[in-house]
């Protein structure tokens, strides 16, 4: 269980190489919760009583229930609709991008393919929005 002085993460991630180097990269700022699908993911957002995550991680290209139909079904529950989600991919694409805005997205990171990068840089965007971003309750 998370303890309530450390934050949340719920990482939505189907690459397992991925979902260690999150956990590695943010073990010392949150607790990292960890689901492998988009279904799972809505699925453990809506649990009667769960936790709200500070912050969701949601990869773009999932199994079962991809990043921007989370994303869009995240963004249309008044229950979820503030939670601040970071899409990730390894596409740069402007249509991806676009789309993932469209839906509301409030950051959109580009995954690195080097190793060391990538942890920098999921700690950095983590670092920022639990430590020095202001939102409502």
């Amino acid at each position: 269980m998370n303890p309530p002085e450390i934050p949340l993460i719920l990482l939505v991630e189907d690459e397992p190489a991925h979902a260690e180097i999150a956990r590695r990269s943010l073990a010392s700022l949150a607790f990292l919760e960890h689901v492998p699908d988009g279904e799972a993911a809505l699925a453990w957002l809506r649990r009667p009583g769960a936790p709200r995550p500070a912050l969701v991680l949601l990869d773009l290209r999932l199994p079962r229930m991809d990043g921007l139909e989370v994303l869009a079904a995240m963004k249309s529950d008044p229950a979820l609709a503030r939670l601040p989600v970071i899409v990730m991919s390894t596409s740069a694409a402007e249509r991806d991008l676009a789309r993932a805005y469209d839906r509301h997205a409030n950051a959109y990171l580009v995954k690195p393919l080097d190793f060391a990068r990538f942890m920098a840089q999921l700690r950095s965007l983590a670092e920022f929005w639990l430590k020095w971003n202001h939102r409502p309750s």
